[in-house]
């Protein structure tokens, strides 16, 4: 069977400039303050590396591999009726930065690109960064319009909450 094609140009352009967004796409970006620390982000970073923090929120993740690595198939389930196939476009472990970001495939209800990014800056704040550029792909994505966005958003401040609670009580 051949490999599934992204919906979508340019892939990978998160990975450069996480604020990146195409004419005709809808950007979403928000940050979230994780806590300080080495033992903080080491957590924080595999719980995104892992899935583990889409997983806390109630998200299901059926991948081809236990974690995030470019071409990496992912299919993500949101509440039992939306399925969102997509694949890992660039995945980046280093020792202050951690994450991986996501292009859609045939099938998604949006198209484009979406980030999850946790870095530790120089004094020690680890941050988790959601960013993403999307538009509508299937009818009931663009019938709903701004509420779709709204979802989006509000998806990513999800995202910070449920890995600031995986990172709580992890001391230095």
């Amino acid at each position: 069977m051949p490999e599934a094609s992204f919906t979508y140009e340019p892939v990978g352009a998160t990975r450069d400039d996480l604020t990146f967004c195409p004419p005709g796409f809808h950007p979403t970006y928000g940050r979230t303050r994780l806590g300080e620390g080495t033992e903080v982000f080491r957590r924080a970073a595999d719980a995104v590396l892992t899935w583990e923090m889409h997983r806390a929120m109630g998200v299901r993740i059926d991948s081809t591999a236990e974690r995030a690595t470019p071409g990496v198939d992912l299919t993500v389930t949101l509440g039992r009726l939306i399925k969102a196939p997509c694949r890992v476009v660039w995945a980046v472990e280093e020792p202050r930065r951690a994450g991986w970001a996501s292009g859609t495939l045939a099938g998604h209800p949006e198209c484009g690109e979406e980030a999850f990014l946790v870095d530790r800056t120089g004094d020690g704040t680890v941050w988790l960064t959601v960013a993403a550029f999307s538009r509508a792909q299937k009818w009931y994505a663009r019938a709903g319009g701004a509420a779709t966005r709204g979802l989006q958003h509000a998806y990513a401040r999800r995202c910070g909450a449920a890995l600031r609670k995986l990172c709580a009580g992890v001391e230095e």
